[in-house]
Formats: structure tokens, sequence, C-alpha cells
């Protein structure tokens, strides 16, 4: 689901605050424009092992399995930054369109018997859990409470992102606005999902970099790409992370579903910012083929397991 980058971003009310990859990084540190590989861990990770491969820039989640108490330190970070494999860009995993239940803000009485519907006591902002992703549940991200969890005081997500000391933010489920908006699988229907979904980015950027003071902060959303449409939201990312544009695991997607994702992300392309792709394929042919399509295409891709819990390193594709 996400590389090991850290990116985090905020922006507050309806102003465009508009950001380049291109700004300069702290001295020794890679920039967003110069990342040529990356890799995305989740699960199982030993830093010291990303650390010494050569990738340039690490996907990881802010927390080695995910819980408060097994969060990774400021040290920890700054080592990974600067391990012997060479200077990283890191970005944390943190899920905006769905509330997990492992997480440090989860209630269990949120449903108490765990059949996937919020229970009574849910707050209003609790939708109906991930068929697909036990312990996921879908959330009104347009809800002032859970953007609250989010991003704006000390005890925020992002905030404990920004106090470890990651580069920025991989922000999965931004695709959320398809389920609850029209036609969407909720049934909602609800005709301001979209914008309210770039509305929640932006401000996300803005907190990071203009009221916590982190001017480089890296927002990379994960999916979504349809809103490309959006200039506002294209100029306030770093870039995008696409998964399973060209195979569906061993799969190859349709060519209408493929060419319809690439001229969506070839907009984040044209305007400056990374895009890196990941396609869950297990076959060193299919894995060629994956990193050449999305080589000829200007994208960093990147072949690994679906569970996102071990290091890949493909042969043929290392990190240089």
């Amino acid at each position: 689901m996400v590389p090991v980058v850290v990116i985090v971003g905020l922006v507050l009310g309806a102003g465009v605050f508009c950001w380049s990859n291109t700004k300069s990084s702290p001295a020794g540190s890679p920039s967003w424009s110069s990342v040529n590989d990356f890799v995305y861990q989740l699960q199982n990770v030993d830093i010291t092992a990303v650390g010494s491969t050569k990738f340039d820039l690490v996907i990881a989640d802010y927390s080695l399995d995910g819980s408060e108490a097994n969060r990774f330190t400021a040290g920890q970070i700054s080592a990974l930054k600067n391990s012997p494999g060479g200077p990283k860009l890191v970005l944390a995993y943190m899920s905006i369109g769905e509330a997990e239940d492992y997480r440090w803000y989860w209630d269990n009485s949120w449903d108490a018997n765990g059949d996937g519907s919020p229970d009574a006591s849910a707050p209003s902002w609790l939708g109906q859990s991930n068929p697909s992703w036990s312990g996921n549940y879908k959330v009104k991200y347009w809800e002032n409470e859970w953007q609250s969890i989010i991003y704006g005081g000390s005890a925020s997500y992002l905030d404990k992102i920004i106090g470890a000391g990651f580069d920025g933010v991989y922000l999965d489920i931004i695709d959320a606005y398809e389920y609850w908006g029209l036609g969407g699988d909720s049934g909602l229907n609800r005709t301001t999902a979209e914008n309210e979904m770039v509305d929640f980015v932006k401000a996300i950027a803005n907190y990071a970099r203009v009221i916590k003071g982190k001017t480089n902060f890296g927002i990379f959303p994960q999916n979504g790409e349809g809103l490309a449409l959006h200039q506002d939201y294209v100029q306030t990312t770093s870039g995008i992370g696409k998964e399973d544009l060209w195979y569906n695991d061993d799969v190859p997607q349709s060519a209408a579903y493929t060419s319809a994702a690439t001229a969506n992300l070839d907009i984040f392309k044209q305007a400056g910012k990374l895009v890196l792709v990941v396609d869950y394929v297990t076959q060193q042919s299919l894995i060629d083929d994956f990193y050449s399509k999305a080589m000829a295409k200007g994208y960093v891709p990147y072949a690994t397991a679906r569970l996102l819990d071990e290091l890949t390193v493909n042969p043929g594709h290392e990190p240089d």
C-alpha cells in the first residue's frame, strides 16, 4: 500500500498553498526531484537493514507495528536518513480516508462485537469496515473531529510524524471521495466529497509547512489520481503514488484502465512532481516489464509483496 518514504502535510482554509518539489532539501539530503528509486515497507521493518540499502526514498509506518508504544524515535529516523547506504528521504504512511483499529486513537467500544458496523457509541465520522482489509473503517473525512485526529494539535497524528523527524507523509485512501461521492458504494452520493478531499490534503500540507514551519515537507497522496483535474491540488503535492498501474498482482490491467490512470499521472509529472508507482508483481518477467514501462514514462517504480511486509530488492533493478 505504501513505499518507505515519509510525507506529511496540511492546508487550512480555502486558500491555495502552492509548493514546488524542486525546492532544496536540508544539506546532505536528497531532493524530491533527485529520487530515482524507493522502497515501501510497512510491516516487519528492520530500519538497520533498510539503511544499508542505497534506496533514495523510504516509505514506512511511523511505528514498528502501528502502535503508539513502538513509535520510531527521532534518533532512529535520523539514523535512517543518514544511513550507511547513503542519505535517504523518509515518508511516513498515514491513512486519512480510513480509521485503523490498531492505532492510538481507536476505542474498542466503537465496534465492540467486531462485525464491521459502528456501534451506537461510535463517533459520527466512523463508517463501515473495509471488507478487503480487516480492522480498517471508512471515515467521513470532512468532519472536524476526524480531521483533528489527523492534524492540528500536539497529540495529532501529523504532529507525531513531524516530531519524529520524517521528511513528509504518504497519504492513503485518498480515493475515499469515490466511495462517498456520486455513485459510490456508500450510497451517500455526497456531491462535495471530491472537493472536500482536495481541501483536506491542502489543509494537511498547510499545517505542516506553514503552521509547523516545515517548508519542504513532502505531501504524497497514494491513488486518487483523478484529482489531477484540480490544479491547486497538484501544486500542493510533492508527488503522487499509484498502485496496480500495469498489473493487479500478476494479472495485466486493461489497456483502458492503464491509459486513463497514466493520463492523470502525467499531469503530475508535467508539473514537476515525483511519480511513484507500485505494482505487486512476483514473476521476474513481469517485474522486468513493469520497470521498463514505468521508466519509459519517467515514473519511479517499485515491485514488492502486496502485504508490504518484506524488504524487496529486485534482481536487475537494484537501487544505485
